[in-house]
């Protein structure tokens, strides 16, 4: 039995047992409405931890975008050419080259990709990465948001009204945890990354657990970056993090109190 659409549901109206009209459905169509709409398989299976690099790219502006006249207009061309702008800027830093029909790829291909409503949440496995190669991933993920902000916003102000110019993106490693046939995965570095990309005044910023940027950069690219401890609700009091020096700089210094000296 296919799993239940709940977008495909059709209501009969009915008078209830105390005269009103109420929705009605088939009882085998209601009894189908279970944990299988969620399409993670079976829940109960015991999980599977992975080390895995997770980002969460956010649109600073959304909502505001979204809350324009006939959004329906609006929100389709705008989702349709973020996700496929997303998806073309990944393979683009994935691939490395490409001889008879094989792409030789940087590093595997993330095991996950999850819209989020305002963004999307990445994971890859660090099992085929080597530690330079996860540092050049996120030197990767600067890129792909500077293109959102040079090229892409560019690109979208013509087909729709002040699109989000900025994406922000929060970049943490750690181990996750699978969830049914492995269709999504729970664990603290996800909401590491999730907070980080919320930081204020900030729009990259990443966690220093499991990286060494002062071991894999030159230090003509490690001067680009600097080093800050700053409070993560309910995760860290003093979590390490990475900042842009160009973001860092013109923070007001009220906010910049916020981001204090590792020493």
């Amino acid at each position: 039995m296919s799993k239940l659409d709940l977008r495909s549901i059709e209501y009969i109206v009915s008078v209830g047992s105390d005269n009103k009209r109420l929705p009605s459905v088939p009882k085998d169509l209601f009894d189908r409405f279970s944990p299988e709409v969620l399409g993670l398989g079976d829940i109960s299976v015991e999980s599977v931890p992975v080390s895995t690099i997770a980002a969460v790219f956010d649109l600073g502006g959304f909502t505001q975008f979204c809350s324009q006249g006939e959004p329906n207009l609006i929100i389709p061309d705008f989702m349709s050419g973020f996700v496929n702008w997303v998806f073309e800027s990944l393979r683009e830093e994935t691939m490395e080259s490409e001889k008879e029909g094989m792409i030789r790829l940087w590093h595997p291909l993330p095991i996950l990709v999850k819209f989020l409503g305002d963004g999307l949440l990445i994971l890859w496995d660090t099992k085929g990465m080597n530690p330079r190669l996860q540092h050049n991933l996120i030197l990767s993920l600067l890129m792909i948001c500077y293109d959102c902000r040079e090229t892409f916003y560019g690109k979208m102000a013509q087909q729709v009204p002040d699109p989000p110019k900025t994406m922000r993106c929060g970049i943490a490693k750690g181990t996750v945890y699978s969830i049914g046939d492995k269709a999504d995965y729970v664990g603290p570095c996800i909401n590491l990354a999730s907070r980080l990309q919320k930081l204020e005044g900030i729009s990259f910023a990443f966690s220093r657990k499991g990286f060494a940027p002062e071991k894999y950069w030159e230090e003509k690219g490690l001067s680009n970056w600097i080093l800050r401890k700053v409070h993560i609700r309910g995760l860290s009091s003093n979590e390490l993090i990475y900042l842009l020096q160009e973001e860092y700089d013109v923070l007001d210094p009220v906010l910049k109190e916020q981001y204090l000296s590792p020493t």
